[in-house]
């Protein structure tokens, strides 16, 4: 796990940005998986400048989202259909038939969708590159507290401290979604690289279970630790209550020295 200490958020979000993009240019027909959030926005406008200055081609990229509020459609304002067409989709020249997001419309047999989603990130060779935010209870896409480590994509019952969150971005008296098709620690568990980017204060506590906690499902973030290739960046609010941060730095000074194609 490589830990790098930001600034701020746009620090963060350049970072995030080169990083994508870099792997985007190395190998072109890229499987990119996808998060939505507040912090997810300014990378994805980097992103679109790259775009639009030249320097990074989205035309054989394919993207799978993380998760969808069950019960939006497509065009609610608040859908995370909605968000990655006004902030990253419909600004580049990436062809729609290569963009995978869950269907929040969906009814009936849930399993039967859900292992169609998972067995389109096979057919696609799996995700070469893992976008993550977190939540302040360490959930990673819509992945609770309680979830399996072992989980893969299906519906799932959203937290009371979730929906209050995500309460806040729809309209006065409109309902906040109760739950939501995600894909599931396992699945996100097998990305080939993993990219989990915070800012603020109220993330602190769930970034440090993340990195320097026990692995248990209390934290679901904390599966993070399971794997071999995974990048956190994140600003000095969200870095707070680490404890190994010089460490960290050394670290991150010795992976420039050593290996300096991972930070590029």
């Amino acid at each position: 796990m490589l830990v790098i200490l930001k600034r701020d958020a746009g620090e963060i979000s350049r970072q995030a940005a080169q990083l994508v993009a870099s792997a985007v240019r190395k190998n072109p027909s890229l499987t990119l998986g996808l998060a939505t959030g507040s912090t997810m926005i300014a990378v994805y406008q980097e992103l679109v400048r790259l775009n639009k200055a030249g320097s990074l081609d989205f035309s054989q990229v394919v993207t799978f989202n993380l998760d969808e509020y069950l019960g939006l459609a497509p065009t609610h304002p608040q859908s995370f259909h909605h968000f990655m067409q006004q902030h990253l989709f419909a600004h580049v020249n990436i062809s729609s038939r290569n963009i995978h997001t869950p269907d929040g419309t969906i009814r009936g047999d849930y399993d039967k969708y859900c292992a169609a989603y998972e067995d389109a990130i096979h057919q696609a060779g799996g995700i070469d590159l893992q976008l993550l935010g977190i939540g302040r209870n360490g959930h990673i896409g819509f992945n609770e507290p309680t979830s399996s480590i072992g989980s893969r994509t299906r519906l799932k019952v959203l937290e009371k401290e979730t929906i209050d969150d995500n309460a806040k971005s729809f309209a006065p008296g409109e309902e906040s979604p109760r739950c939501a098709i995600t894909m599931g620690i396992g699945t996100i568990l097998e990305a080939r690289k993993i990219l989990l980017i915070a800012t603020g204060g109220s993330k602190a506590a769930a970034v440090t279970k993340a990195i320097e906690g026990p692995v248990t499902s209390a934290v679901p973030a904390s599966a993070l630790q399971l794997h071999p290739d995974v990048t956190f960046i994140i600003d000095d609010p969200a870095a707070a209550q680490l404890t190994q941060r010089d460490y960290y730095t050394r670290v991150l000074e010795m992976t420039a020295l050593l290996t300096p194609d991972r930070l590029s």
